[in-house]
């Protein structure tokens, strides 16, 4: 039998609890990694004003290799700031306008 990792752990210190989801804490993480690059957050603008992309307009707009542009928009993907949707052999990039409004309200209630 394998012992599962806890992936919960609270403090205490004498007061009420505050509880630390470890998976939910690098899901969060992961976002502000990917929200920190300014070329992914071009990326990001980018989509936004377009409503809708595919990796070829994000790669001519910013001037950067098409591999690059892909790496990029898997890293949004892989952290919810957008969303990929294929359309034949086509991937359509758009935001994730529900998790980039909680990723803002999480860093606003981190920096009072």
């Amino acid at each position: 039998m394998s012992k599962e990792k806890e992936t919960v752990f609270a403090l205490t210190n004498g007061k009420p609890s505050a509880k630390f989801d470890l998976h939910k804490s690098k899901k969060a993480a992961l976002a502000l990694r990917a929200l920190n690059h300014k070329l992914r957050q071009q990326i990001l603008k980018f989509i936004d004003e377009n409503k809708e992309t595919m990796v070829t307009p994000v790669y001519k707009k910013l001037r950067i290799e098409q591999s690059v542009a892909s790496q990029h928009l898997a890293i949004l993907r892989r952290a919810g700031l957008v969303t990929a949707t294929r359309d034949g052999k086509f991937i359509k990039y758009k935001v994730n306008y529900e998790n980039c409004s909680d990723l803002i309200k999480f860093v606003d209630s981190l920096v009072k």
